[in-house]
């Protein structure tokens, strides 16, 4: 028999039917949540959430997609949208495979390349895009923004930020009356 991933059988299944794992070490900090959720506001469920499928309880076990089976449990809008419809995959395997998926699923989706980055945020200038537009649509706050376009050193990124006086620091005065102690010669 030919083997089939399971991303060509996703299902929808009803959000109360879906429950999460108790084992998921996986963290996203609220930036990157607000981020998920303008991703499915904006360009709906893309990846299916995997899930293991247990027939005992008829319920689906959360493997990887918490953070997006999250959106839709705390944003009235996606899931009325969705119709608390989420879209599925389902791994069958044992406990200790589940665990191992969850932490493979984690673990493999790689981190930005700060240079390539900057890059984008260069290129969205270029395109026109406000500082605003590349931080609600990236997720980026101003600082992160200001930082990658001095990554790519062109002045053109700056033509609008309003700069300040430089600080300089003052030179300290000395205080009435006091002078400054007199040095002992070392004794040779």
């Amino acid at each position: 028999m030919e083997y089939k991933s399971p991303v060509y059988h996703v299902i929808a299944v009803p959000i109360e039917k879906i429950v999460p794992n108790t084992y998921n070490p996986n963290a996203v900090a609220p930036p990157e949540m607000k981020l998920l959720y303008e991703s499915i506001k904006a360009d709906g469920y893309t990846m299916p959430i995997v899930c293991y499928y247990a027939k005992s309880k008829d319920m689906y076990i959360i493997v990887d997609g918490f953070h997006r089976y999250r959106v839709m449990l705390e944003h009235r809008d996606i899931y009325e949208r969705e119709k608390g419809m989420l879209p599925v995959s389902i791994i069958d395997k044992p406990l200790d495979q589940r665990m191992a998926s969850t932490i493979r699923h984690n673990r493999a989706r790689g981190t930005h390349d700060v240079d390539l980055m900057s890059n984008i945020v260069k290129e969205l200038h270029e395109l026109g895009r406000s500082d605003a537009w590349i931080s609600k649509h990236l997720g980026m706050d101003k600082d992160e923004i200001l930082r990658l376009k001095q990554i790519t050193g062109l002045a053109a990124l700056f033509k609008d930020v309003q700069f300040g006086k430089a600080w300089r620091p003052a030179e300290p005065e000395e205080e009435p009356g006091k002078e400054e102690p007199e040095r002992e010669e070392p004794e040779e």
